[in-house]
Protein backbone atom coordinates (compact mmCIF):
# COMPACT_ATOMS: atom_id res chain seq x y z
CA UNK A 1 0.00 0.00 0.00
CA UNK A 2 1.24 3.49 -0.86
CA UNK A 3 -0.05 6.91 0.00
CA UNK A 4 -0.45 9.62 -2.65
CA UNK A 5 0.43 13.22 -1.81
CA UNK A 6 -0.17 16.11 -4.19
CA UNK A 7 1.47 19.45 -3.41
CA UNK A 8 0.60 22.77 -5.09
CA UNK A 9 -0.17 21.02 -8.36
CA UNK A 10 -0.68 23.12 -11.46
CA UNK A 11 -1.66 21.80 -14.88
CA UNK A 12 -1.97 23.94 -17.98
CA UNK A 13 -3.37 22.58 -21.23
CA UNK A 14 -3.42 24.63 -24.41
CA UNK A 15 -2.89 27.88 -22.55
CA UNK A 16 -5.72 27.17 -20.10
CA UNK A 17 -5.10 26.52 -16.42
CA UNK A 18 -7.05 23.35 -15.69
CA UNK A 19 -5.73 22.87 -12.15
CA UNK A 20 -4.09 25.53 -10.00
CA UNK A 21 -2.38 25.09 -6.61
CA UNK A 22 -4.20 21.84 -5.76
CA UNK A 23 -3.29 19.91 -2.61
CA UNK A 24 -4.57 16.44 -1.75
CA UNK A 25 -3.45 13.72 0.64
CA UNK A 26 -4.65 10.15 0.06
CA UNK A 27 -3.76 7.73 2.85
CA UNK A 28 -2.25 4.32 2.16
CA UNK A 29 -5.02 1.76 1.59
CA UNK A 30 -7.73 4.42 1.31
CA UNK A 31 -10.56 4.52 -1.26
CA UNK A 32 -10.85 8.14 -2.41
CA UNK A 33 -13.33 9.36 -5.01
CA UNK A 34 -12.85 12.51 -7.11
CA UNK A 35 -16.34 13.84 -7.79
CA UNK A 36 -17.47 16.77 -9.90
CA UNK A 37 -19.20 17.89 -13.09
CA UNK A 38 -17.68 17.43 -16.55
CA UNK A 39 -14.71 19.71 -17.12
CA UNK A 40 -13.88 20.22 -13.44
CA UNK A 41 -10.40 18.68 -13.78
CA UNK A 42 -10.92 15.36 -12.00
CA UNK A 43 -9.77 13.14 -14.91
CA UNK A 44 -6.88 15.52 -15.60
CA UNK A 45 -5.81 15.14 -11.96
CA UNK A 46 -6.03 11.35 -12.19
CA UNK A 47 -4.03 11.25 -15.43
CA UNK A 48 -1.35 13.46 -13.89
CA UNK A 49 -1.02 10.99 -10.98
CA UNK A 50 -0.65 8.22 -13.58
CA UNK A 51 2.00 10.19 -15.46
CA UNK A 52 -0.04 10.55 -18.64
CA UNK A 53 -0.16 14.37 -18.36
CA UNK A 54 2.82 16.57 -17.50
CA UNK A 55 2.47 19.01 -14.63
CA UNK A 56 3.20 22.72 -15.00
CA UNK A 57 4.26 23.04 -11.36
CA UNK A 58 3.95 21.25 -8.05
CA UNK A 59 4.80 17.77 -6.86
CA UNK A 60 3.27 14.28 -6.91
CA UNK A 61 4.49 11.79 -4.31
CA UNK A 62 3.58 8.10 -4.39
CA UNK A 63 4.67 5.96 -1.46
CA UNK A 64 6.79 8.81 -0.11
CA UNK A 65 8.81 9.14 -3.35
CA UNK A 66 8.72 12.09 -5.73
CA UNK A 67 7.12 10.76 -8.91
CA UNK A 68 6.35 14.09 -10.57
CA UNK A 69 8.50 13.33 -13.62
CA UNK A 70 8.71 9.53 -13.38
CA UNK A 71 7.54 7.40 -16.32
CA UNK A 72 4.11 5.79 -15.86
CA UNK A 73 5.67 2.31 -15.71
CA UNK A 74 7.83 3.36 -12.76
CA UNK A 75 5.05 4.78 -10.59
CA UNK A 76 3.69 1.52 -9.17
CA UNK A 77 0.17 2.28 -10.39
CA UNK A 78 -2.52 0.44 -12.36
CA UNK A 79 -5.11 2.35 -14.39
CA UNK A 80 -8.63 1.32 -15.46
CA UNK A 81 -10.19 3.49 -18.17
CA UNK A 82 -13.80 4.22 -19.05
CA UNK A 83 -13.34 2.24 -22.28
CA UNK A 84 -12.44 -1.41 -21.81
CA UNK A 85 -9.50 -1.23 -24.27
CA UNK A 86 -9.28 -5.03 -24.60
CA UNK A 87 -7.42 -6.77 -27.40
CA UNK A 88 -10.18 -8.30 -29.58
CA UNK A 89 -8.02 -11.18 -30.89
CA UNK A 90 -6.98 -12.35 -27.40
CA UNK A 91 -9.10 -14.31 -24.94
CA UNK A 92 -9.75 -13.11 -21.38
CA UNK A 93 -6.73 -14.90 -19.94
CA UNK A 94 -4.39 -13.45 -22.56
CA UNK A 95 -5.81 -9.95 -22.11
CA UNK A 96 -5.26 -10.10 -18.36
CA UNK A 97 -1.73 -11.46 -18.62
CA UNK A 98 -0.49 -9.42 -21.58
CA UNK A 99 1.34 -6.76 -19.56
CA UNK A 100 3.00 -9.36 -17.36
CA UNK A 101 4.19 -11.34 -20.38
CA UNK A 102 5.66 -8.21 -21.98
CA UNK A 103 7.54 -7.49 -18.74
CA UNK A 104 9.00 -11.00 -18.67
CA UNK A 105 7.17 -12.18 -15.56
CA UNK A 106 7.70 -15.95 -15.00
CA UNK A 107 4.87 -18.16 -16.30
CA UNK A 108 4.11 -19.63 -12.87
CA UNK A 109 3.77 -16.15 -11.38
CA UNK A 110 1.52 -15.05 -14.25
CA UNK A 111 -0.74 -18.08 -13.71
CA UNK A 112 -0.94 -17.33 -9.97
CA UNK A 113 -1.89 -13.70 -10.48
CA UNK A 114 -4.44 -14.40 -13.22
CA UNK A 115 -6.03 -17.16 -11.14
CA UNK A 116 -6.27 -14.86 -8.11
CA UNK A 117 -7.79 -11.98 -10.08
CA UNK A 118 -10.25 -14.21 -11.95
CA UNK A 119 -11.43 -15.73 -8.65
CA UNK A 120 -12.00 -12.27 -7.16
CA UNK A 121 -13.96 -11.10 -10.21
CA UNK A 122 -15.74 -14.39 -10.96
CA UNK A 123 -14.09 -14.64 -14.38
CA UNK A 124 -12.99 -18.29 -14.14
CA UNK A 125 -15.56 -19.70 -16.61
CA UNK A 126 -14.79 -16.88 -19.09
CA UNK A 127 -11.01 -17.14 -19.35
CA UNK A 128 -11.07 -18.76 -22.82
CA UNK A 129 -13.64 -16.39 -24.31
CA UNK A 130 -12.81 -13.40 -26.48
CA UNK A 131 -14.15 -9.88 -25.77
CA UNK A 132 -16.76 -10.14 -28.55
CA UNK A 133 -18.43 -12.95 -26.59
CA UNK A 134 -18.64 -10.99 -23.33
CA UNK A 135 -21.24 -8.57 -21.98
CA UNK A 136 -20.32 -4.99 -21.12
CA UNK A 137 -20.10 -5.83 -17.43
CA UNK A 138 -17.88 -8.84 -18.11
CA UNK A 139 -15.56 -6.77 -20.30
CA UNK A 140 -15.16 -4.18 -17.57
CA UNK A 141 -14.38 -6.96 -15.09
CA UNK A 142 -11.61 -8.12 -17.43
CA UNK A 143 -10.25 -4.56 -17.62
CA UNK A 144 -10.25 -4.39 -13.82
CA UNK A 145 -8.66 -7.86 -13.66
CA UNK A 146 -5.88 -6.69 -15.98
CA UNK A 147 -5.13 -3.93 -13.46
CA UNK A 148 -5.29 -6.29 -10.47
CA UNK A 149 -2.72 -8.73 -11.86
CA UNK A 150 -0.13 -5.96 -11.78
CA UNK A 151 -0.45 -6.06 -7.97
CA UNK A 152 0.14 -2.32 -7.89
CA UNK A 153 0.07 -0.37 -4.65
CA UNK A 154 -2.13 2.34 -6.20
CA UNK A 155 -5.11 1.67 -8.50
CA UNK A 156 -6.64 4.49 -10.53
CA UNK A 157 -10.16 4.29 -12.01
CA UNK A 158 -11.35 6.79 -14.63
CA UNK A 159 -15.17 6.51 -14.72
CA UNK A 160 -15.01 2.73 -15.31
CA UNK A 161 -18.77 2.15 -14.94
CA UNK A 162 -20.18 4.99 -17.01
CA UNK A 163 -20.73 2.82 -20.12
CA UNK A 164 -22.82 0.25 -18.24
CA UNK A 165 -26.55 0.14 -17.59
CA UNK A 166 -27.94 0.98 -14.15
CA UNK A 167 -28.26 -2.62 -12.93
CA UNK A 168 -24.68 -3.51 -13.94
CA UNK A 169 -23.34 -0.32 -12.36
CA UNK A 170 -24.97 -1.27 -9.07
CA UNK A 171 -23.52 -4.79 -9.19
CA UNK A 172 -20.00 -3.64 -10.08
CA UNK A 173 -20.07 -0.89 -7.43
CA UNK A 174 -20.64 -3.57 -4.82
CA UNK A 175 -17.89 -5.74 -6.30
CA UNK A 176 -15.42 -2.83 -6.35
CA UNK A 177 -16.13 -2.11 -2.70
CA UNK A 178 -15.54 -5.78 -1.86
CA UNK A 179 -12.43 -5.81 -4.04
CA UNK A 180 -10.95 -2.91 -2.08
CA UNK A 181 -11.45 -4.83 1.16
CA UNK A 182 -9.71 -7.88 -0.30
CA UNK A 183 -6.78 -6.10 -1.92
CA UNK A 184 -6.17 -3.35 0.61
CA UNK A 185 -4.69 -1.23 -2.21
CA UNK A 186 -4.93 2.53 -2.38
CA UNK A 187 -7.70 3.37 -4.84
CA UNK A 188 -8.49 6.72 -6.48
CA UNK A 189 -11.72 6.75 -8.47
CA UNK A 190 -13.08 9.45 -10.79
CA UNK A 191 -16.81 9.87 -11.37
CA UNK A 192 -19.49 12.48 -12.00
CA UNK A 193 -22.10 10.14 -10.48
CA UNK A 194 -22.85 11.14 -6.90
CA UNK A 195 -24.38 7.74 -6.07
CA UNK A 196 -21.13 6.01 -7.04
CA UNK A 197 -19.17 8.52 -4.99
CA UNK A 198 -21.33 8.23 -1.87
CA UNK A 199 -21.41 4.43 -1.90
CA UNK A 200 -17.76 3.75 -2.77
CA UNK A 201 -15.74 6.45 -1.05
CA UNK A 202 -14.13 6.39 2.35
CA UNK A 203 -13.38 10.03 1.60
CA UNK A 204 -14.28 12.05 -1.45
CA UNK A 205 -13.03 15.28 -2.99
CA UNK A 206 -15.72 17.43 -4.59
CA UNK A 207 -14.16 19.48 -7.40
CA UNK A 208 -15.19 22.54 -9.37
CA UNK A 209 -13.05 24.48 -11.84
CA UNK A 210 -9.90 22.57 -10.93
CA UNK A 211 -10.30 23.37 -7.23
CA UNK A 212 -11.18 20.93 -4.43
CA UNK A 213 -14.23 22.45 -2.76
CA UNK A 214 -14.42 19.92 0.08
CA UNK A 215 -12.51 16.75 0.99
CA UNK A 216 -14.09 14.61 3.69
CA UNK A 217 -16.23 11.54 4.32
CA UNK A 218 -19.48 11.22 2.31
CA UNK A 219 -21.58 11.70 5.47
CA UNK A 220 -19.84 14.94 6.45
CA UNK A 221 -20.02 16.36 2.93
CA UNK A 222 -23.70 15.47 2.53
CA UNK A 223 -24.80 16.73 5.95
CA UNK A 224 -22.47 19.73 6.34
CA UNK A 225 -21.54 20.97 2.84
CA UNK A 226 -18.77 23.57 2.84
CA UNK A 227 -20.48 25.87 0.33
CA UNK A 228 -23.50 26.26 -1.92
CA UNK A 229 -21.91 24.42 -4.84
CA UNK A 230 -21.28 21.28 -2.77
CA UNK A 231 -24.74 21.57 -1.20
CA UNK A 232 -26.53 21.67 -4.54
CA UNK A 233 -24.28 19.20 -6.38
CA UNK A 234 -25.03 16.37 -3.95
CA UNK A 235 -28.51 15.00 -3.39
CA UNK A 236 -31.40 13.91 -5.58
CA UNK A 237 -33.59 15.91 -5.52
CA UNK A 238 -31.16 18.69 -4.68
CA UNK A 239 -31.14 20.77 -1.53
CA UNK A 240 -33.99 23.27 -1.15
CA UNK A 241 -32.71 26.84 -0.92
CA UNK A 242 -34.38 29.92 0.60
CA UNK A 243 -32.81 33.38 0.35
CA UNK A 244 -33.27 35.71 3.29
CA UNK A 245 -31.65 37.42 6.26
CA UNK A 246 -30.43 36.46 9.70
CA UNK A 247 -31.13 38.81 12.57
CA UNK A 248 -30.95 38.76 16.34
CA UNK A 249 -34.24 39.02 18.19
CA UNK A 250 -33.25 39.11 21.83
CA UNK A 251 -31.53 35.82 22.63
CA UNK A 252 -32.77 34.24 19.42
CA UNK A 253 -31.33 34.14 15.89
CA UNK A 254 -34.07 34.20 13.27
CA UNK A 255 -33.93 33.54 9.54
CA UNK A 256 -36.58 35.56 7.72
CA UNK A 257 -37.71 36.36 4.23
CA UNK A 258 -40.98 37.61 2.77
CA UNK A 259 -42.82 34.32 3.39
CA UNK A 260 -40.77 32.36 5.95
CA UNK A 261 -39.55 32.76 9.52
CA UNK A 262 -37.32 30.06 11.04
CA UNK A 263 -35.71 30.02 14.50
CA UNK A 264 -32.07 29.01 13.90
CA UNK A 265 -30.76 29.78 17.39
CA UNK A 266 -29.42 26.24 17.81
CA UNK A 267 -27.39 26.34 14.58
CA UNK A 268 -23.64 25.73 15.12
CA UNK A 269 -22.30 28.96 13.58
CA UNK A 270 -18.57 29.05 12.89
CA UNK A 271 -18.41 32.65 14.12
CA UNK A 272 -20.86 34.79 16.09
CA UNK A 273 -23.05 37.01 13.92
CA UNK A 274 -24.00 40.60 14.65
CA UNK A 275 -26.71 42.69 13.05
CA UNK A 276 -28.51 41.62 9.89
CA UNK A 277 -26.74 39.16 7.61
CA UNK A 278 -27.80 38.13 4.09
CA UNK A 279 -27.81 34.36 3.82
CA UNK A 280 -29.24 31.30 2.12
CA UNK A 281 -31.01 28.61 4.16
CA UNK A 282 -30.62 25.10 2.75
CA UNK A 283 -32.58 22.01 3.74
CA UNK A 284 -32.56 18.51 2.23
CA UNK A 285 -35.88 17.12 0.90
CA UNK A 286 -35.88 14.38 3.57
CA UNK A 287 -35.83 17.14 6.21
CA UNK A 288 -38.97 18.80 4.89
CA UNK A 289 -41.96 17.57 6.91
CA UNK A 290 -44.94 17.44 4.54
CA UNK A 291 -48.47 17.33 5.95
CA UNK A 292 -47.48 16.94 9.60
CA UNK A 293 -44.46 17.02 11.88
CA UNK A 294 -43.30 14.87 14.77
CA UNK A 295 -42.87 17.96 16.93
CA UNK A 296 -39.07 17.66 17.18
CA UNK A 297 -36.98 20.69 16.15
CA UNK A 298 -39.26 21.90 13.40
CA UNK A 299 -40.14 25.37 12.19
CA UNK A 300 -43.69 26.68 12.28
CA UNK A 301 -45.73 25.08 9.51
CA UNK A 302 -46.53 27.08 6.38
CA UNK A 303 -48.86 26.35 3.49
CA UNK A 304 -47.99 25.47 -0.12
CA UNK A 305 -49.69 23.98 -3.16
CA UNK A 306 -48.81 20.44 -4.28
CA UNK A 307 -47.61 20.74 -7.90
CA UNK A 308 -46.27 17.22 -8.54
CA UNK A 309 -45.93 13.83 -6.84
CA UNK A 310 -43.20 11.40 -7.92
CA UNK A 311 -43.71 7.81 -6.78
CA UNK A 312 -40.31 6.26 -6.02
CA UNK A 313 -41.40 2.91 -4.61
CA UNK A 314 -40.32 3.08 -0.95
CA UNK A 315 -41.11 6.80 -0.78
CA UNK A 316 -42.65 9.70 -2.69
CA UNK A 317 -41.13 13.01 -3.69
CA UNK A 318 -43.72 15.75 -3.24
CA UNK A 319 -43.05 19.02 -5.08
CA UNK A 320 -44.60 22.08 -3.49
CA UNK A 321 -45.18 25.50 -5.02
CA UNK A 322 -44.28 27.90 -2.21
CA UNK A 323 -44.90 31.43 -3.53
CA UNK A 324 -43.21 30.59 -6.83
CA UNK A 325 -40.37 28.56 -5.30
CA UNK A 326 -40.35 24.81 -5.93
CA UNK A 327 -39.77 22.91 -2.67
CA UNK A 328 -39.14 19.14 -2.68
CA UNK A 329 -40.14 16.99 0.28
CA UNK A 330 -39.74 13.24 0.74
CA UNK A 331 -42.75 11.44 2.19
CA UNK A 332 -42.28 7.95 3.63
CA UNK A 333 -45.80 7.30 4.95
CA UNK A 334 -49.11 6.64 3.19
CA UNK A 335 -50.89 9.90 3.98
CA UNK A 336 -53.32 11.10 1.33
CA UNK A 337 -51.74 13.84 -0.80
CA UNK A 338 -53.30 15.25 -3.97
CA UNK A 339 -51.90 17.59 -6.62
CA UNK A 340 -53.30 21.11 -6.90
CA UNK A 341 -54.34 20.96 -3.23
CA UNK A 342 -52.83 23.01 -0.43
CA UNK A 343 -50.86 21.25 2.29
CA UNK A 344 -48.68 22.36 5.19
CA UNK A 345 -44.95 21.78 5.49
CA UNK A 346 -42.30 22.55 8.07
CA UNK A 347 -38.50 22.47 8.21
CA UNK A 348 -36.48 20.29 10.57
CA UNK A 349 -34.34 23.07 11.98
CA UNK A 350 -31.73 20.73 13.47
CA UNK A 351 -30.83 19.59 9.93
CA UNK A 352 -30.46 22.89 8.07
CA UNK A 353 -27.41 24.49 6.45
CA UNK A 354 -26.80 28.24 6.33
CA UNK A 355 -24.58 29.93 3.72
CA UNK A 356 -23.27 33.46 3.44
CA UNK A 357 -25.27 35.44 0.89
CA UNK A 358 -22.14 36.92 -0.74
CA UNK A 359 -19.36 34.30 -0.45
CA UNK A 360 -21.73 31.27 -0.52
CA UNK A 361 -19.56 29.64 2.15
CA UNK A 362 -21.07 27.76 5.10
CA UNK A 363 -21.76 29.96 8.11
Amino acid sequence: MSNVAIRNLQIQLGGNKVIESLNLDVKAGEFVVLLGPSGCGKSTLLHSIAGLIDTSAGQIEIGGKDMTWADPKDRGIALVFQSYALYPTMNVEANMSFGLRINGTPKAEIARRVSRASDMLQLGPLLKRKPANLSGGQRQRVAIGRAIVREADVMLFDEPLSNLDAKLRTELRRELKQLHKQLGATMIYVTHDQVEAMTLAQRMAVMKGGVVQQFDTPDVIYNTPANLFVATFLGSPGMNLFKGELEQQGAKTIFTNEHLSVDVTGYPFKQPLTGKHACVLGVRPEDIDVGHSDGVDVSAAVRASVSLIEAMGAHRVVWLDFHGTQVAGIVQDQQQIETEKEISFSIRTNRISLFDGASEQRL
